[in-house]
C-alpha cells in the first residue's frame, strides 16, 4: 500500500525535550520585565474598572493572616507574577497573597473576609487565558499552591481523591504509577492546577474520548465565601440524591465557593498508543476524515486535532527545535487512538489512513507507535499557541462551532482583518467542535481590536455556538456572555451569586458584567 510504503520513509527526530507553558511565577516575570518586555498598564485604569464597593486591606487585617497561616505564607512584596495573567494582558494590583495549606485555613480566611468585605481572587497555576485567575483591582489572592497532595488513588475503583492545588501532570503520574490515566490532558499540564482546571470546566485533547469535567468529577468540596465548608465528595459514579451540587462549582470559576479537594474517576491507561499526523489539502477533506475515523476507528480514537498550515508554520519559525514529520499543505490532522491491542490498533489505524489516501481525502501522512515519536508529534501541536505569542500580540479566541461550519470564520477573519493583521489562523479540537482562533499582530491596536470583536461573537451567536468552549469567561468575555446566554439564564446566574456570595467577595468583575 502506497501509505505502508510512505511509513517506510519517514522518520521523526527526537530532538529537544517537551517544552511546557511557563509558569507564572516571580521569577518568570522579573525575568520578563529585566529582558525588557514591556510590563502590562493596570487593568483597572486601562479598561476603566469602577472599584467594587470593598473594604480596604488593612495592616490589621494582615496581622490577622500573619497569625492564621505563619508569616511565610502571607506575601507582601514581589507580587507580580500573581498580578499579570499568562498572556501579559491583564495586571492588578493585589498587595496581599495567602497561601493556605488546608481545607480550614481557607475557611478562616474567607471568614475573615466576608466579615471585614475584603475582595478575594482564588488563584492555582495561573495559566488561564481570559483573566480569570489574577485581580482586576487590589483584590486579595488566594493561591491554592499548597493544596497539593494527592490524597488516594484507587486502582480497582478507579477513583482518586485529589487537593485542589496538586499540579495536573504530577496528579497524573500518581495515577499512572497504579495503571490509571486522568482524563484530562492539556498543553499547561505541567504547571496547571486540577482546581483551576475544574473551575474553569478546562476541556483539552482527550474530550472525544473522555468527556468533559461534568462526567469526570465525583464529587468535591468547597469553601463558601462565608467561610463555610460544603462536603459534596463522592466515591461513586450513580449517587442519586438530590440536587448535584457539584455541578454549580465545575466550571463557575471561582466565583460562587473555592474547590479545596475533588474526587475523580480515572480510567485505565492504554497499553497501547498510536498517532497519525496527516496533510489535506481542503477543509471538506477535514472533514471526511473526521467522520471516516469516527467510524473506523469507533473506540480507539482518544484525539482528533486540527492546525491549519499558517499555525503549524509559525510554531516551527519560532521554535527551531520542532520537526514537522510532513509539509505543504493546507491542513493538518492529528489524530491518536488508544486501546489494549497494539497489533490490533496498528492495522486499523494504517488501513483508516490507507483508505483515505486512496479516496484522494489525505495526501500524505505519517503514523508512528513509538513513545517517543508520538510525544514528538504532540509537541508539535502543543506548541503551536506559545509560536502565535512568542513574538506578537495574539487576540485568541475558544469558540465551539457547527462542525460544517468550523472554519469559516478563520476565512471570514483573514478578509475583515486584511493587512492589519500578520497572521490569522485557526486549530483545536475537531473531535468536540472547538476551534482556537487566532489573529496576531505586532502590537495591540484600537483598529485591529474593532475588527474583531464584537465581530467575532456576534459571528458565533448566529450560527448558535459558544463564545468560550473550554476557557472560561473571566475578565475577558464577560461583556459577551448575552451572545451565549440569554436574559433570562444571566438573571438567575446573578441571583445564584447574590444566594452564595451575597457579598460578592469572590472573584469580583469575572464572569457576569
Amino acid at each position: 500500500m502506497r501509505f505502508q510504503r510512505l511509513l517506510q520513509m519517514r522518520r521523526l527526530a527526537t530532538t529537544a525535550p517537551l517544552l511546557r507553558p511557563p509558569t507564572q511565577t516571580k521569577t518568570n516575570v522579573r525575568t520578563m520585565a529585566g529582558s525588557g518586555a514591556p510590563m502590562p498598564e493596570l487593568t483597572q485604569i486601562t479598561d476603566n474598572v469602577q472599584r467594587g464597593n470593598y473594604a480596604a486591606l488593612s495592616d490589621k487585617d494582615v496581622t490577622h493572616f500573619e497569625k492564621l497561616l505563619g508569616k511565610n505564607h502571607v506575601l507582601t512584596e514581589d507580587l507580580e507574577g500573581y498580578n499579570i495573567c499568562f498572556l501579559k494582558r491583564i495586571r492588578g494590583n493585589s498587595k496581599l497573597v495567602l497561601k493556605p495549606g488546608n481545607t480550614e485555613e481557607v475557611a478562616a480566611i474567607l471568614r475573615h473576609c466576608n466579615e471585614r468585605k475584603l475582595a478575594v481572587v482564588p488563584q492555582g497555576g495561573n495559566t488561564g487565558l481570559v483573566g480569570g485567575s489574577v485581580p482586576i483591582c487590589d483584590e486579595i489572592v488566594l493561591s491554592l499552591q499548597r493544596l497539593n497532595k494527592v490524597l488516594s488513588v484507587d486502582e480497582v475503583t478507579g477513583i482518586a481523591v485529589v487537593e485542589s492545588g496538586c499540579i495536573l501532570e504530577n496528579f497524573d503520574q500518581r495515577a499512572r504509577d497504579v495503571g490509571l490515566t486522568v482524563p484530562l490532558d492539556l498543553g499547561a499540564k505541567a504547571s496547571c492546577h486540577i482546581g483551576g482546571n475544574v473551575s474553569t470546566n478546562a476541556g483539552g485533547v482527550r474530550v472525544v474520548r473522555y468527556g468533559n469535567l461534568h462526567g469526570s468529577v465525583l464529587g468535591v468540596e468547597a469553601v463558601l465565601a462565608n467561610g463555610q465548608v460544603l462536603d459534596l465528595m463522592s466515591n461513586f459514579k450513580k449517587d442519586n440524591t438530590g440536587y448535584h451540587m457539584k455541578h454549580l462549582f465545575i466550571g463557575s470559576e471561582g466565583t460562587l465557593g473555592v474547590i479545596t479537594k475533588l474526587s475523580m474517576l480515572c480510567p485505565h491507561s492504554s497499553k497501547a498508543v498510536n498517532v497519525a499526523f496527516i496533510g489535506l489539502n481542503s477543509f471538506d477533506d477535514v472533514l471526511k476524515t473526521f467522520v471516516s475515523a469516527k467510524r473506523n476507528l469507533g473506540e480507539i480514537l482518544s484525539s482528533c486535532e486540527l492546525i491549519d498550515e499558517r499555525a503549524l508554520n509559525t510554531a516551527l519559525q519560532q521554535f527551531k527545535f520542532l520537526n514537522a514529520p510532513i509539509s505543504g499543505f493546507p491542513f493538518y490532522m492529528l489524530i491518536e487512538t488508544s486501546g489494549s491491542n497494539g497489533d490490533h490498533d496498528e492495522e486499523k489505524i494504517n488501513q483508516f489512513i490507507g483508505d483515505g489516501m486512496e479516496r484522494g481525502e489525505i495526501q500524505d501522512g505519517t503514523v508512528t507507535g513509538d513513545p517517543g515519536k508520538v510525544q514528538e508529534i504532540w509537541k508539535i501541536r502543543e506548541m503551536v499557541p506559545l509560536g502565535l505569542i512568542e513574538k506578537s500580540f495574539c487576540f485568541k479566541y475558544d469558540i465551539s462551532l457547527p462542525l460544517r461550519d468550523f472554519y469559516n470564520i478563520v476565512d471570514v477573519m483573514r478578509e475583515r482583518c486584511g493587512s492589519l493583521a500578520t497572521i490569522v489562523c485557526g486549530y483545536g479540537h475537531l473531535g468536540d467542535s472547538n476551534l482556537h482562533l487566532n489573529v496576531s499582530c505586532e502590537e495591540f491596536n484600537d483598529e485591529i481590536y474593532k475588527r474583531v470583536e464584537p465581530f467575532v461573537y456576534e459571528y458565533t451567536s448566529k450560527l448558535k455556538g459558544s463564545i468560550s468552549a473550554e476557557h472560561g469567561i473571566g475578565f475577558l468575555k464577560k461583556d459577551y456572555l448575552h451572545y451565549s446566554k440569554n436574559v433570562v439564564a444571566i438573571d438567575w446566574m446573578r441571583e445564584m451569586k447574590k444566594l452564595l456570595d451575597p457579598n460578592g467577595i469572590l472573584n469580583p468583575y469575572k464572569v457576569l458584567n
